[in-house]
């Protein structure tokens, strides 16, 4: 049972942390399924036509950053790019890829407070959206 609340608790509180965090991204391995922990990943912001690195985590063990938005930074209307270090991912589970990196460009309009951005991995392929 304390196990059972200690889990939900996190569940919760990682929640909570999203809703607060305006951008997150979570990555799954296609090949088995499983979240895809230690993905390391960047976020830049265009600035007068050039990307400006603005943040860099990695994934958790379930394959998520839940904050990934500097906090003492405003969530500007901007176009911004998340990169995942994929490459970096594969060599170290002893794995070849063709996508050693995967960027996303997206634009943030103003219209909602929070942005997810699932990236679903194979050594071959890729899928992205937004999430929510």
């Amino acid at each position: 049972m304390k196990k059972l609340c200690v889990a939900a608790g996190g569940v919760l509180f990682s929640s909570l942390v999203m809703a607060q965090n305006p951008l997150s991204v979570h990555v799954l391995n296609l090949e088995n399924g499983l979240p895809s922990s230690h993905v390391k990943v960047t976020l830049e912001e265009q600035k007068n036509g050039k990307w400006v690195k603005i943040s860099e985590a990695s994934t958790n063990e379930q394959g998520r950053i839940t904050a990934l938005f500097p906090e003492n930074k405003n969530f500007d209307t901007a176009m911004y790019k998340v990169t995942f270090k994929t490459g970096d991912w594969f060599k170290q589970h002893q794995q070849k890829t063709f996508f050693p990196e995967v960027p996303v460009i997206f634009e943030v309009d103003g219209s909602v407070k929070h942005y997810h951005i699932p990236l679903l991995l194979s050594p071959y392929g890729y899928s992205t959206y937004r999430g929510n």
